[in-house]
């Protein structure tokens, strides 16, 4: 009925139509409504909603215009407000959708849950903010009444310009845009503004918020917004440690190396991450080129080619990282699913990778010293490291699994690479075999996050040579078929050589030596499950008989 209709007088409206004739026009659905019936009680109006059609068209989850029903019921307009607005200029279309509305956020979050046919919760009732969720869609609904009494004023107070953009909810084109500060022409000139110094400064973390969006989308900060954000710093004592959280984890999403360098620059490297900032100007000695501050982010910029070169299996056209992609392509699935692997909450497995290689060299300051012919040393520092790190995660209100994971991966980091050392000497010749115990005592020191080692030992060892180095290529070599060797072992060998199903009980144990059960029993297992790992017992009796050896040759 509508498609013989001349619309265009209305867009940016919702409009109620009967044979064609438009009969009510109003800024909701209800208002619409409400104007047609009152003089054509009895007919049958068609209820729909114009958008404007000039100006560029805008990537939208089409999940929106199924809320058209919903939302032509609400007596108040509902608008599309921040990231998804600004996703949907750049082409991007999110799935985190906010809106924003006059009042009873909630009791409309409840009303599109119920449509959908979905869970809906209320997040904050102080705030009337509610949310919508659609798991299977990994889509987000978020509702808000106005901050501060009005849509006017709700976008003064958000953060940056081109997040404070918002438009109908079912609008479709730029020209259906609500932008007070410029925003649009901050997007297309790719820069990042504050609304307001102020605004900065009443939320601190927003500064680390703006260097993350310069990072994601590649735009550059502003010279007030750097002021800003270098002030927002010395404030983040006054924002809760979980947020400081969730935002370090953001960035090291975005851009791992970006925010290192670009916290130095903007001087809070020493503010946000204190154990980082003092590894700048710690000199090493070859084969590293690079001091260890610059070293660290050099291997979060590897790190992310590791990824997407190993583990995503995207075209590369490095030499080391060619090789790794062909020789670990049956595990890359296996790889992936690691990462991605669910830890609590938003938080994945990948994050705690890219934690560890940020704060693997932390314990180097504490550890350095200098022998007599001038050869540095940083005997120890990966177990110094490892306190150090599980600390500092404990203060940002990581849970006791993660800290400690992440903790076990600095501490092992410099395994691989000590493994390609004994079997290949120092520049990658020689015997290429990695036993099955050191296999095992891998394993048996690291658990799963072996595999996040591995991964990370090709990172490091990339940022450690310069690229004319004569050594990088062997030594590259060598690592590249121990971490093989080990990545292999998990998930070819597991029950064999990673974690063998045992042969014998602690009570069958006790019963044929005969002995009483106690830390000797428990060291015996050990010795037995070793010994099974490395291929020298395969059965009961044979476990039985080192045990006994064993015993006896230390009484």
């Amino acid at each position: 009925m509508t498609s013989h209709t001349d619309l265009t007088p209305y867009e940016g409206r919702w409009v109620a139509i009967a044979h064609g004739r438009v009969l009510g026009v109003g800024y909701t659905g209800v208002e619409a409504l409400r104007l047609a019936r009152r003089n054509h009680p009895k007919l049958r109006l068609e209820l729909t909603y114009v958008a404007k059609q000039s100006g560029a068209r805008l990537a939208l989850d089409p999940l929106i215009h199924k809320l058209k029903d919903v939302l032509a019921r609400q007596d108040m307009p509902v608008y599309l407000v921040g990231g998804a607005v600004r996703d949907a200029v750049l082409g991007h279309i999110s799935h985190d959708l906010d809106f924003v509305v006059p009042s009873n956020a909630i009791k409309l979050a409840f009303r599109i849950g119920d449509a959908l046919g979905v869970p809906a919760y209320a997040l904050d009732k102080t705030r009337d903010v509610g949310r919508v969720v659609l798991a299977e869609e990994g889509t987000y609904l978020d509702f808000s009444s106005y901050r501060n009494g009005s849509l006017e004023a709700d976008l003064a107070a958000r953060d940056f310009t081109i997040n404070a953009l918002a438009m109908p909810a079912l609008g479709e084109t730029e020209m259906s845009l609500i932008d007070l500060f410029d925003g649009l022409q901050d997007l297309k000139q790719k820069r990042v503004r504050h609304v307001s110094a102020e605004n900065m400064r009443q939320d601190p973390i927003r500064g680390l918020r703006g260097i993350r969006m310069s990072l994601k989308y590649g735009f550059t900060l502003t010279a007030e917004t750097e002021a800003s954000v270098s002030e927002t710093f010395a404030l983040l004592s006054n924002v809760s440690a979980e947020r400081v959280r969730d935002e370090l984890n953001n960035l090291l999403r975005a851009d791992g190396a970006g925010m290192v360098r670009e916290l130095r620059r903007l001087d809070g490297l020493a503010t946000v991450l204190p154990e980082v900032a003092a590894l700048d100007g710690v000199t090493q000695s070859a084969p590293h080129h690079l001091d260890v501050g610059a070293h660290t982010e050099a291997t979060l910029a590897w790190l992310a080619q590791v990824d997407t070169a190993v583990v995503q299996q995207q075209p590369t056209d490095h030499p080391l990282l060619q090789e790794a992609q062909t020789a670990l392509a049956p595990y890359a699935p296996a790889l992936q699913a690691h990462l991605a692997r669910n830890v609590t909450g938003d938080l994945h497995g990948r994050v705690l990778w890219q934690w560890a290689a940020l704060l693997h060299d932390i314990g180097k300051p504490a550890t350095r010293t200098v022998t007599e012919n001038g050869r540095i040393r940083f005997l120890g520092h990966e177990k110094e490291g490892a306190k150090l790190a599980a600390a500092r995660l404990r203060r940002l209100r990581f849970s006791r699994e993660s800290s400690e994971y992440v903790g076990r991966i600095v501490a092992g980091h410099m395994r691989p690479l000590m493994l390609a050392r004994e079997v290949g000497g120092e520049e990658g010749g020689g015997n290429t075999a990695v036993s099955r115990r050191a296999i095992f005592r891998f394993f048996r020191r690291t658990g799963p996050a072996g595999l996040d080692i591995c991964l990370l030992a090709l990172a490091d060892h990339l940022a450690t040579y310069a690229p004319d180095d004569p050594q990088a290529t062997p030594a590259g070599a060598a690592l590249l078929t121990v971490v093989t060797l080990l990545i292999d072992a998990y998930f070819n060998r597991y029950t064999d050589t990673v974690a063998p199903e045992p042969l014998v009980t602690g009570r069958e144990l006790m019963k044929a030596l005969p002995m009483k059960g106690g830390p000797e029993l428990g060291r015996l297992l050990r010795h037995i499950e070793e010994a099974q790992a490395a291929g020298d017992v395969s059965t009961p009796e044979e476990a039985i008989a080192l045990a006994r050896q064993v015993a006896d040759s230390e009484k």
